[in-house]
């Protein structure tokens, strides 16, 4: 994945080498800091690169470059050593939750199943001092859930003359920085106001976690293990304090290939454990994932969902029909000649400009557009399926879409943990809570930057 675009003006955290491609966010840590992260393992400063992130230029602030530069092993080490020094009253409660895309690449690593991998990865995480390990999996249950009543929604809104279609997916990081920063409007009122995954999830460990443990949001240092640089800045961007929690749903987020970095260099004896659930219990949960070859999957249960919803059809297979490559596809739903829903799944930047284009233009034929930064996906991420030399593993890629795959799919309205939570975390799946917990609103009311100013 390439970044290849650029805007009016030039970040002032980055700085060009060789070209904009090797330009980065690089902030000095403290003295302090770096002391403390020597007890566990010497890692190189964390950077994220242009050419791993989509959200350069403009997109990053001075500000942000600080705590971008904050998001990597060392915080998570300075937290662990202060477990171990400081007063038991000042501990934090570390919780990681793994996003399930990261799942498959922790086992090409390892040469497991997902299940062991997710073992091995747990108990590795305890090893160090880590309390709990969740794997994120309900909180994307929940974000498709409410895209579902959303597209619905906005479906019946445009029948009425209102434009909201199409609707275009939130849960890329990248993608949704790109469009608030530098787009605006007329894009921003098509993002789905649900919110994605690592968001929720945030609050379900702040809020409904915390409080079953008899926790304040800020006794928890929450880690986020995911496939792609720009979750890192997702973290910066969640609209906290709410009235549901008052610190940052996510402190540290950090790459797969971070995370077995750190395991490569240690050599601390790993007893596998299993991954944990948020609802205390102790019986381990089959690893699952949602109906998408490399992602969780929002076209195709969003589709099958306002099939049956608007038009009492049911969906079985989705048929997807390639249009200019594997990464620009479209899904329809047709009845005695007429085409009832036009779904589209847009990865990469080259196609995402095609699909930004025809709706700036008003020409959109799409009722609902999944939009992914990455091209080939979330598991194509730049935090894990990359060579030493910084290019795509194509064979990696592969294999971990083969193991991907063989993970069972299972609806998330077919869940009966998301139902439960709704009703004890949220107070009914219709309730103002639900509003506030699982939705978001999005900055881009200002300029947006001009066609010419954008090189894709």
């Amino acid at each position: 994945m390439k970044c290849e675009h650029c805007t009016r003006k030039e970040c002032s955290k980055k700085t060009k080498t060789d070209g904009q491609e090797n330009a980065s966010v690089d902030v000095r840590r403290p003295a302090q800091e770096k002391r403390e992260a020597r007890e566990f393992h010497k890692l190189a400063d964390a950077r994220i690169f242009l050419s791993d992130c989509l959200a350069c230029d403009s997109c990053v602030t001075a500000e942000e470059g600080v705590q971008v530069s904050q998001q990597n092993a060392k915080d998570f080490f300075r937290v662990l050593n202060l477990n171990k020094k400081c007063d038991t009253s000042e501990h934090k409660v570390l919780a990681v939750s793994v996003c399930p895309q990261s799942l498959p690449y922790f086992a090409a690593k390892f040469s497991l199943s997902v299940t062991d991998a997710s073992r091995r990865l747990c108990g590795f995480l305890k090893s160090l001092g880590v309390h709990y390990v969740f794997v994120t999996t309900i909180a994307a249950d929940f974000s498709i859930l409410e895209s579902q009543k959303e597209f619905v929604r906005r479906y019946h809104q445009h029948s009425r003359g209102e434009p909201a279609l199409p609707m275009l997916t939130s849960a890329c990081p990248g993608w949704v920085r790109y469009a608030e920063r530098v787009l605006g409007h007329p894009v921003t009122p098509h993002l789905c106001t649900a919110k994605s995954p690592q968001q929720i999830m945030g609050s379900l460990v702040k809020d409904y976690f915390a409080r079953r443990q008899n926790l304040s949001p800020d006794q928890i240092f929450h880690v986020i293990v995911a496939p792609c640089y720009d979750k890192k800045l997702e973290a910066l961007r969640e609209d906290f304090p709410s009235a549901l929690q008052s610190s940052r749903g996510a402190d540290c987020v950090l790459t797969s290939g971070e995370i077995v970095q750190i395991m490569e260099q240690s050599d601390i004896s790993v007893k596998e454990a299993a991954v944990d659930t948020l609802f205390g219990d102790w019986k381990e949960e089959e690893m699952r994932r949602h109906d998408g070859a490399s992602s969780d999957g929002y076209l195709v249960h969003i589709f099958r969902h306002a099939a049956k919803e608007l038009f009492n059809e049911d969906v079985g297979e989705v048929t997807y029909r390639t249009l200019r490559n594997k990464d620009f596809q479209e899904v329809t739903l047709e009845k005695n000649g007429e085409v009832l829903l036009r779904f589209a799944a847009a990865y990469g930047f080259r196609n995402i400009q095609n699909v930004i284009l025809k709706l700036k233009k008003g020409k959109s034929p799409y009722h609902f557009v999944e939009v992914l930064a990455c091209a080939g996906g979330c598991l194509n991420g730049r935090g894990q399926a990359q060579t030493e030399d910084g290019h795509a593993n194509k064979a990696l890629l592969r294999q971990m879409e083969g193991i991907y795959a063989d993970i069972p799919v299972q609806p998330p309205e077919t869940s009966t943990r998301v139902q439960e939570l709704y009703q004890e975390w949220l107070d009914g799946a219709d309730s103002p809570r639900v509003q506030e917990a699982l939705h978001t609103v999005y900055q881009g009311s200002g300029h947006p930057a001009n066609s010419q100013d954008i090189k894709w």
